[in-house]
């Protein structure tokens, strides 16, 4: 194989007009119009790990026998390109899931980003997050570690590790090394305490457990429990298994996705 030889200005070699794939432009690339539910919440989503923070904060929501709460929830299909339709791009300019509609506000309120929707969410109803300053604080903390942390998981290992055409030792080798480095972090965290901001459930936990808990329980990538040795992080194995049995938990990763069409 040739050596890459770095172009001085960087060109799409691979240009297409197909409804789904990468592009580098943003924006909506056909017109589509979302199915629109009787319930406060609108969720267009998918099970991925960010997806499933959505339905899982809905879902504790409920088991807390919040009011207000319920959601309709709609299957965006990232495969094929249902993110760029002109309805969902006006939720979310970034094209991106899960993306939350709170049609209980007047005008209607677009929430875009896990994290942003987790803080609403917490924050409207005032669960899920601490009151006083230091709680508050070290739950943000650890949820926007989360969002810094969870591309170098899956945009980095995840995606060399188990989607990239042909094994490549340099990507492989540099991601697994933050990867696990990121593990041993939580893993020493939580010696210390039940929960990742202290001894409360929170938000935090729910952003990270849908990530780092479901690689840790080797639910993400297949062959990643033994290839990162996941048996060695024995605290973050407890908290993962310990979050997996919440009830609002199971029903978030069982919610069932409506079609955009009938």
């Amino acid at each position: 194989m040739a050596a890459y030889e770095l172009p001085k200005v960087w060109k799409w070699e691979d240009e297409n007009d197909k409804k789904g794939g990468n592009r580098p432009t943003a924006g909506a690339r056909f017109e589509q119009k979302l199915p629109v539910g009787d319930a406060p919440f609108q969720l267009y989503s998918l099970g991925t790990p960010n997806g499933i923070k959505a339905t899982i904060m809905l879902e504790e929501l409920k088991e807390l026998g919040v009011e207000g709460a319920e959601y309709d929830l709609y299957k965006i299909n990232i495969g094929e390109g249902d993110q760029f339709g002109s309805d969902f791009v006006e939720i979310n300019p970034n094209s991106k899931i899960p993306a939350l509609v709170d049609q209980s506000q007047n005008p209607r309120l677009n929430i875009f980003e896990s994290g942003s929707i987790l803080l609403y969410l917490a924050e409207k109803f005032n669960q899920l997050i601490p009151t006083d300053i230091q709680g508050r604080t070290e739950t943000l903390n650890w949820l926007f570690w989360q969002i810094g942390a969870g591309p170098y998981v899956g945009g980095g290992f995840g995606h060399f590790f188990a989607y990239a055409p042909e094994p490549m030792e340099y990507p492989i080798d540099r991601f697994t090394m933050e990867t696990k480095r990121q593990l041993d972090l939580l893993d020493k965290t939580l010696a210390e305490r039940p929960y990742i901001a202290g001894d409360m459930y929170t938000i935090a936990d729910i952003a990270i457990w849908s990530w780092y808990g479901r690689l840790a329980l080797g639910e993400l990538y297949e062959g990643s429990y033994e290839f990162l040795n996941m048996d060695e992080y024995t605290h973050l194995l407890e908290w993962a298994r310990r979050i997996n049995e919440r009830p609002g938990v199971q029903k978030g990763l069982a919610a069932d996705y409506q079609p955009l069409e009938d």
